[in-house]
């Protein structure tokens, strides 16, 4: 049996997509790909995202957003989006869920920190259900 692949896009790919991508590779190991895209990427990930993560002990500094292609949707089993609305690409027979989250951009790491959690906890239980 093939390993499930995730993909989390948000508009710039620089906070909720990144802070997801950098939990679900931490949490689930080699057991999930994990892509993460966005429709209109930022130049950097948030450095707010960052700090938040690396409280964490999870290093998301290194990351670059990309731009979402059709090619990462159809290669996802599972795509996450988190506020790119009409803009993400919708391919039949793919599992599809939106998490309502704020955006994390301009914020700093103190607003940061309950998006980071809530984020957490909701990739804990995409785990629970796709590689328990």
């Amino acid at each position: 049996m093939s390993r499930p692949t995730v993909l989390f896009v948000c508009v710039h790919n620089a906070g909720r997509s990144q802070m997801a991508a950098g939990y679900l590779q931490h949490l689930a190991g080699d057991r999930i790909e994990v892509l993460s895209a966005g429709s209109q990427p930022a130049d950097q990930v948030n450095p707010a995202a960052v700090a938040a993560m690396a409280e964490e002990g999870i290093d998301i500094a290194a990351q670059v957003p990309k731009l979402l292609s059709d090619s990462a949707v159809q290669q996802a089993d599972v795509v996450v989006t988190m506020g790119c609305g009409d803009e993400c690409p919708f391919y039949p027979g793919k599992r599809y869920e939106d998490w309502v989250l704020d955006d994390p951009a301009g914020q700093g790491v103190d607003a940061v920190r309950p998006i980071r959690d809530e984020i957490r906890g909701r990739v804990e239980a995409l785990i629970g259900e796709l590689a328990p």
